[in-house]
């Protein structure tokens, strides 16, 4: 598809919107789906030229790797190679919000570009009927990043995909709300230590307890091995301001746990203080507050456990300078 060529298709998420949106993704095309996690904006992962697309409707920088998505274990080893240890974490929490970056397998499909060059793929089975009923139907590994401009916030909704890209994809297929609002974590099994590169929607301290040891960190790269790395991106149009205690004059709130007084320029993302409704929450108050108008964006404190980890992963990348 050409950018502008046309508006953007909605389709239903019932049994005729999934097989047109895989015939498209077999024709090379572009389509945004539900996950349990965000939507993705997914293309045929072993179609350079649709994976192109991809970095074209995004702006996305050709450095940073793609998640390819699959709708079976026995479909990820065809991709990638599988340690213990990866097999273990792919039974316990697939489906699920869990990315593994694995060694590239030599009956591989995802081609080059998808994998930025990379002899390593992250892959992902997602929690959501609609994403596996497609991954299923096009009969292939789907590419899917975030479905939106590389760098703005994420998005929790088809109306925020159709924000971002009506006329630069062909379809998205609208299956709500995502449940979970924060994208996979991404975990590196390359050699003997296994790796956390980016906290998500599922929380390090369950890993660990699989493992039976604490996942190492990410060792600092110019490149990203993975999806999500570089340091400014979920970023809104305003400023952001974290872990403010009040509101400056002309700044929105992002709250939790009801620090700020109300208004009209403030959003809750969790007056009881339950993370998983923060993370389901985050990146729609983040576009809320964002439309407003204000020049900045004060967020609360919000504690680093569990999905707050995820969540405040995010705000700082938010937060950081601009490129």
């Amino acid at each position: 598809m050409t950018q502008q060529a046309r508006a953007t298709r909605r389709l239903a998420a019932d049994a005729s919107g999934e097989a047109q949106a895989a015939e498209i993704l077999r024709n090379g095309g572009l389509v945004a789906f539900p996950t349990e996690t965000v939507y993705g904006l997914g293309a045929d992962a072993a179609n350079p030229r649709a994976v192109a697309g991809i970095y074209e409707a995004k702006g996305r920088p050709r450095f940073n790797p793609l998640i390819a998505h699959v709708a079976s274990v026995e479909q990820a080893r065809r991709e990638g190679v599988f340690s213990p240890r990866a097999e273990m974490l792919a039974e316990k929490f697939w489906p699920g919000p869990l990315t593994l970056v694995v060694p590239l397998n030599e009956t591989a499909s995802v081609c080059a570009l998808a994998r930025a060059g990379l002899q390593s793929l992250g892959l992902r089975m997602p929690a959501q009927k609609v994403a596996l009923d497609l991954i299923a139907a096009s009969g292939r590994p789907i590419a899917a990043p975030s479905a939106n401009r590389s760098g703005h916030v994420s998005p929790a909704t088809a109306e925020h995909v159709l924000a971002d890209l009506d006329g630069r994809i062909d379809a998205v297929l609208d299956g709500g709300a995502c449940a979970v609002g924060v994208e996979s974590t991404i975990v590196a099994l390359l050699d003997d230590t296994p790796r956390l590169l980016r906290p998500g929607g599922l929380a390090r301290e369950a890993i660990d307890a699989a493992l039976g040891c604490a996942l190492a960190e990410a060792p600092k790269s110019e490149s990203p091995v993975a999806p999500g790395l570089l340091a400014s991106h979920y970023a809104p149009a305003a400023a952001v301001r974290l872990n403010a205690l009040t509101l400056a004059p002309g700044e929105a709130g992002l709250d939790f746990g009801g620090r700020f007084a109300g208004g009209d320029n403030v959003l809750d993302l969790s007056p009881s203080r339950d993370l998983a409704e923060a993370a389901a929450n985050l990146f729609s108050a983040l576009r809320a507050l964002d439309a407003s108008g204000a020049a900045a964006i004060a967020v609360a404190p919000i504690p680093a456990l569990g999905l707050g980890e995820a969540i405040n992963d995010r705000l700082t990348r938010a937060a950081a300078p601009r490129p």
